[in-house]
C-alpha cells in the first residue's frame, strides 16, 4: 500500500510563527510606549518568586537587538516545526518553554535571564537531532540545514562572552536533544519497500523471475506448463456445415 505523503503545507504552518513573533514585538513596544521594563518578569535562579520567569522569559527582551537577534531564527525553526513535526509542534513548544526555563532556573546565576533564546535552542537541537534519529531523508536534510546556519550557536552553550545567558542556551540544547529521543510517535517514517516488508518472498518478485541463478538476464521467461495428465479433458461438439451454390452455366 502506498504510504501517504506526511508533509503537506497549509496555512497554519506561517500563521502560528508569525503570531508568535508578533506578540513578543507588541510586548516590546508597550514598554517602550508606557516606559517601564518587563525584566523583573525573567527567570531568577534559585528563588521562588523567580519561578515565574519559566513561562514569561521567552516574551521579555533587553534592548531591539537583543530581539532582532531573536525574530529570525525563532521564525525559520518554528515554521520548520510546524511543517515537518505539525503533530508534536505545541507539545514541543510548550514543553520547550517551561523545561528549559526550569533547567535555567536550577543551573542559572543569580541574575535575571530573559528573551527567546532559550526556545529556540529547544528547536534547533530538537529539529537536528530528531531529525538523524528519524533516518527519513527529508528530516536528516533538515538537520544539515539547520546545523548549517545554525552550528555557530553551539558556542553560546559556554560561558565565553559576559552578559549572555549561556545556562538558558545549554538548557534548551539539553531539552531538545531529550525531546528528540522521547518524542517518536507521529514522526515521518522512512518509506518502506517491498523487499523491506518482514513477509517478502524472493520467488513470488516478478522482477527477480527475469534474472537467474548467477544474476544473469532472462529476456524470455518460459510460463510452466501444467503435465498433461493434470489438463482438464474437454469434449466440444463439432458441427460440419456445407453451402451448396448453383452453377449458372448448366
Amino acid at each position: 500500500m502506498k504510504q501517504q505523503e506526511p508533509f503537506t503545507f497549509t496555512l497554519d504552518v506561517l500563521v502560528y510563527p508569525i503570531a508568535f513573533v508578533i506578540l513578543l514585538w507588541l510586548i516590546f513596544a508597550i514598554e517602550i510606549r508606557f516606559g517601564f521594563s518587563l525584566n523583573f518578569l525573567g527567570i531568577y535562579p534559585q528563588k521562588i518568586t523567580g519561578l515565574v520567569g519559566v513561562i514569561c522569559s521567552p516574551f521579555i527582551h533587553s534592548g531591539i537587538s537583543h530581539l532582532w537577534h531573536n525574530t529570525i531564527p525563532l521564525f525559520v525553526l518554528s515554521t520548520a516545526l510546524f511543517y515537518f513535526y505539525r503533530p508534536i509542534a505545541f507539545k514541543v513548544l510548550l514543553y520547550g518553554i517551561l523545561l528549559s526555563g526550569f533547567l535555567t532556573w536550577c543551573i542559572g546565576r543569580p541574575s535575571y535571564h530573559i528573551g527567546a533564546s532559550g526556545l529556540i535552542y529547544v528547536l534547533a537541537s530538537f529539529i537536528f537531532f530528531k531529525g538523524v534519529f528519524a533516518k527519513h531523508y527529508r528530516l536528516i536534510a533538515l538537520s544539515l540545514l539547520v546545523a548549517f546556519l545554525y552550528g555557530s550557536m553551539i558556542w553560546n552553550t559556554i560561558p565565553l562572552e559576559e552578559g549572555i545567558s549561556w545556562e538558558g542556551h545549554l538548557s534548551g540544547l539539553i531539552v531538545g536533544l531529550v525531546f528528540a529521543l522521547l518524542f517518536r510517535k507521529q514522526i515521518a517514517k522512512p518509506k518502506k519497500y517491498v523487499w523491506e516488508e518482514p513477509d517478502y518472498n524472493e520467488e513470488d518478485d516478478e522482477f527477480l523471475k527475469h534474472f537467474d541463478e548467477n544474476g544473469n538476464f532472462i529476456e524470455n521467461i518460459v510460463e510452466e506448463e501444467l503435465p498433461e495428465n493434470n489438463l482438464p479433458e474437454v469434449t466440444l461438439p463439432v458441427t460440419i456445415s456445407y453451402t451448396y451454390k448453383k452453377n449458372k452455366e448448366l
